[in-house]
């Protein structure tokens, strides 16, 4: 009999099962091969039993980085990719290095550096989910290292002023956004009818630009005018993470201006006999997404 597993990762809001994009990532891979995991949503990253969020244990086995927990679950035989040739193999990885390059400094940017974002979403949002008083330093400290992260990766010439560099990140994840699109195509999703590493990669960085409600939405904005990508991410939504009424992360969605003040708890459940309205079936290595 396997060992039981167990994911810890920040809570959802909005819609989403988890706002962060690692942890989406990994449940999104769990939900596509199947891997049975109980998942928990944490109160105070700081205090994860080995690095940072999320964090999947499995008897005295503790790993904590998205590549190793994908590796882990491939080796307990809950592998997504299973009927990828060698070519789908190595675009898998090229999108993935796309997707780092180009796309995750704008997210990174959108969540923790764009002032007006950082602090009348962001910052209240985890500040919300971390106890005190480390409440008042943990999301300052995410919002610098994801500024040194984007000027290490980017700052250097010809762009040596921020808002230059804001330019062109954003420029870059808008192409990278229309290649995506332009790959995905009228597909159900990257590779077919079946979802594998690289749609849980992708969904894990779409779906929190796609619904989280920021005030200031450049890329949100790009994205909507992307149908394809919009239902792309609906339809994992509805298959494998559907809500209920009760959900509490449904919950937080609807009553997101007045309630950032409990970290939501709820079960996600694969729906194993839907077929979309729109006729479609239910359906590598990761770097890290967030500082």
């Amino acid at each position: 009999m396997a060992a039981p597993m167990e994911l810890s990762c920040w809570g959802g809001g909005w819609g989403l099962p988890s706002v962060h994009p690692e942890s989406l990532t990994v449940m999104a891979y769990a939900k596509f091969s199947g891997a049975p995991l109980t998942v928990n949503t944490i109160n105070n990253s700081w205090r994860a039993r080995k690095g940072d969020v999320p964090v999947l244990v499995s008897e005295d086995i503790v790993i904590s980085q998205p590549a190793k927990i994908l590796n882990f679950l491939r080796k307990q035989k809950y592998n997504a990719d299973y009927e990828l040739s060698a070519k789908q193999g190595a675009d898998t990885l090229a999108y993935i290095a796309l997707l780092e390059e180009k796309l995750l400094p704008s997210l990174l940017h959108t969540f923790w550096v764009d002032a007006e974002n950082y602090c009348s979403v962001t910052k209240p949002w985890f500040a919300s989910r971390i106890t005190f008083p480390l409440s008042l330093y943990l999301p300052g400290k995410m919002s610098r290292e994801a500024l040194n992260r984007i000027l290490l990766t980017r700052g250097g010439p010809p762009l040596y002023t921020l808002t230059e560099v804001e330019s062109q990140i954003y420029r870059d994840a808008k192409e990278c956004l229309n290649l995506l699109s332009k790959r995905l195509g009228t597909s159900q999703f990257f590779f077919g009818d079946t979802p594998t590493t690289l749609d849980a990669f992708v969904f894990g960085f779409l779906a929190p630009i796609y619904k989280v409600c920021f005030p200031r939405v450049h890329l949100q904005e790009h994205l909507k005018q992307l149908p394809n990508l919009c239902r792309f991410c609906d339809d994992i939504l509805t298959c494998y993470f559907r809500l209920t009424a009760s959900d509490p992360a449904l919950i937080i969605s609807l009553q997101m201006d007045d309630n950032l003040r409990k970290s939501p708890q709820h079960p996600t459940r694969k729906l194993k006999t839907l077929k979309l309205a729109a006729g479609g079936e239910e359906g590598s290595p990761l770097n890290r997404l967030s500082p």
